[in-house]
């Protein structure tokens, strides 16, 4: 980057980005997972699963919220120097580093469903849906404060325990029309443009 410029991705987009693989693995795995009889029979199974969905939410939608809470409180202005990654790349990075966790958590859901069927399906979906609402929380707090969160892209990585990991410092704020995401990570309209 010239002149000291950092490759800044999108906090919310980050934290988004799993939850649509999640989701559909879980689904898949949870529907696929209905058709044996498993150990414990489908009908303790899929009440068994719909716990673990529901405490996988909130578990995932909770977490680390006050470290999000204290970076976004000292987030510093982004530099005119600064890359804003687009979100398309940072969903695409987000995806390659982690497709053999995501592989292998689909794996683990189909299988355990000869023993307790469908429960590992719809603990994925729930850990999916966990980020959606994380990344909602995350929206809300950016309209508030009018500012969009970022991150520095050399911070992240598979091993690096995402936007919260320790790895972090601090995150980087720009106005709420910058980067082509709107708060919260989803794709921004081009009707929602102020």
């Amino acid at each position: 980057m010239a002149r000291g410029g950092q490759g800044l991705a999108r906090v919310a987009v980050v934290v988004r980005a799993g939850a649509a693989p999640l989701w559909w693995c879980g689904v898949f795995a949870a529907g696929v997972g209905v058709l044996p009889p498993g150990l414990t029979g489908r009908r303790i199974g899929v009440l068994a699963g719909a716990a673990l969905f529901i405490v996988a939410a909130a578990v995932v939608a909770y977490r680390r919220r006050r470290r999000y809470a204290a970076l976004a409180r000292g987030a510093a202005r982004a530099g005119k120097h600064d890359v804003l990654q687009d979100r398309a790349v940072t969903v695409r990075n987000w995806r390659r580093g982690h497709r053999w966790w995501l592989i292998a958590a689909f794996v683990a859901a189909l299988a355990s469903a000869f023993a307790v069927p469908a429960a590992g399906g719809m603990l994925l979906a729930g850990t999916g849906v966990g980020l959606w609402l994380k990344a909602g929380w995350l929206g809300r707090r950016e309209r508030a404060d009018a500012a969009l969160l970022w991150v520095r892209v050399d911070w992240l990585g598979r091993d690096a325990g995402g936007p919260a990991g320790k790895r972090v410092k601090a995150y980087r704020g720009t106005g709420v029309a910058a980067g082509d995401a709107a708060p919260g990570g989803a794709r921004r309209r081009a009707d929602a443009l102020v």
